[in-house]
């Protein structure tokens, strides 16, 4: 990375696509939710910081209300920040200071590689959750917690069964009763198109566990990049959670892709319940940064406390 710290905002219109996700491409720290057609898809409004000619970047996901610009992060985008190589302290540091002024209010995640301490920016640690699947089979089941083993064979003994790459309108109606203020319709339907676009590029698939009598008990679906494998987007029905269909699900992606180079990514969580329910397959926590910032005028500033 050049020593030279050159870093301009840049609108959305002007932002070159190629470089941008090249830059994501090749970043020591790159994830699915920093691409350009990403943002595109999950954000209301995204600009960017660019340092020198894209040899690091952030993307500033924003929206506007009473007349202020904030910025906020997208439905199902679990982490953004700083993109690049040779990640450090004081590069965070320059290029929070570079964010217009015009943001007075800032609630964003930023990701794995930009935990560090910084003097004028109280940034938060956020907990995720990540399982290694390079390894057999065998050894990855033999990490398992003995309940989850115990609700897989549940699962096997009700005659469940594993199906892959169905219609994701399926998963999305399991997960619209957990998603609370996020089923806005726009974002669904950005989800959508979003989806069919990673699926055309076989960055993306429906996992799901049916009951002996073809009810869909759990589901997700699952991005790639970056050697990560997402854990995007639940849906379970009630009647699953009696016969360990969840756990027969992680367990089916487990086993399908065990001895690749790839990390199987829970996406969170700050809940104590999914964190140990995450870790019970062996998964690892991997924790990222956080920051809010309120500069609102003094008459708004009691609204966001």
């Amino acid at each position: 990375m050049s020593p030279d710290l050159n870093i301009q905002f840049v609108p959305h219109t002007e932002i070159n696509r190629t470089k941008w996700d090249a830059c994501i491409d090749n970043a020591g720290n790159g994830l699915v939710y920093g691409y350009s057609f990403y943002l595109d898809k999950m954000a209301r409004n995204w600009d960017g910081l660019v340092l020198n000619d894209y040899e690091a970047v952030m993307p500033l996901t924003w929206n506007k209300k009473y007349g202020i610009h904030y910025l906020y992060q997208p439905f199902l985008c679990a982490q953004l920040g700083l993109f690049g190589n040779n990640m450090s302290s004081s590069l965070l540091d320059t290029f929070l200071r570079a964010i217009p002024k015009r943001f007075s209010y800032w609630d964003i995640y930023f990701n794995h590689q930009n935990v560090f301490p910084l003097n004028d920016f109280k940034l938060y640690k956020r907990s995720n959750f990540v399982l290694d699947l390079n390894r057999s089979y065998d050894e990855l089941y033999k990490n398992y917690r003995e309940n989850i083993q115990r609700n897989i064979r549940k699962a096997e003994q009700a005659g469940c069964m594993t199906r892959k790459d169905f219609d994701v309108e399926k998963v999305i109606e399991l997960a619209l009763p957990k998603m609370n203020d996020h089923t806005d319709v726009q974002n669904i339907e950005r989800f959508k198109e979003l989806y069919k676009q990673l699926h055309s590029r076989q960055q993306a698939i429906t996992y799901g566990i049916f009951s002996a009598n073809n009810e869909l008990l759990a589901s997700c679906v699952f991005f790639f990049s970056h050697q990560r494998a997402y854990y995007i987007l639940v849906g379970n029905h009630p009647g699953g959670r009696t016969i360990g269909a969840s756990h027969a699900l992680i367990d089916a992606f487990a086993r399908d892709h065990a001895g690749k180079n790839m990390l199987l990514d829970f996406e969170g969580s700050d809940i104590p319940n999914l964190a140990f329910f995450y870790s019970s397959f062996g998964a690892m926590e991997e924790n990222y940064a956080a920051v809010k910032l309120n500069r609102l005028p003094w008459y708004l500033k009691w609204m966001k406390q």
